[in-house]
């Protein structure tokens, strides 16, 4: 049975992340517009980035695993991070008929994000 201390820690952290991906992306569309969806290409990356350094950090026991994993792993960066969003920007810019641009978003999306992921699980994997 899931006990409900976990699931205020997942709420916790999603809360947090739901509303720094909201930020995020205004400041992005603030600052250089609708054309692309750079917040979300940058929440993709950051949340990549943090889930590599996260999971080293674990396996490398220089943080434990509950509640941390539960309030940044599955709640922060599970509402940080959003594939739904993602996908439904790509939608969009084909709609557009931009689709340099679609095919630009997901590559820089999953070659960011994956390397990304890797460089934060190296920084802690190599201490």
């Amino acid at each position: 049975m899931v006990q409900l201390s976990i699931l205020g820690f997942i709420a916790l952290g999603g809360a947090l992340g739901a509303c720094s991906r909201y930020l995020v992306t205004e400041v992005f569309v603030a600052l250089l517009g609708r054309g692309f969806p750079y917040g979300t290409l940058t929440v993709n990356v950051i949340g990549s980035f943090v889930m590599g350094l996260l999971i080293a950090a674990f396996e490398n026991e220089m943080l434990a695993s509950e509640p941390w994993r539960q309030i940044i792993g599955l709640g922060f960066l599970g509402a940080l991070t959003t594939f739904s969003t993602f996908s439904m920007d790509n939608v969009l810019l084909m709609q557009q008929g931009e689709f340099f641009k679609m095919g630009l978003n997901i590559l820089a999306n999953v070659i960011l994000s994956i390397s990304a992921a890797w460089v934060g699980f190296q920084l802690i994997a190599k201490l």
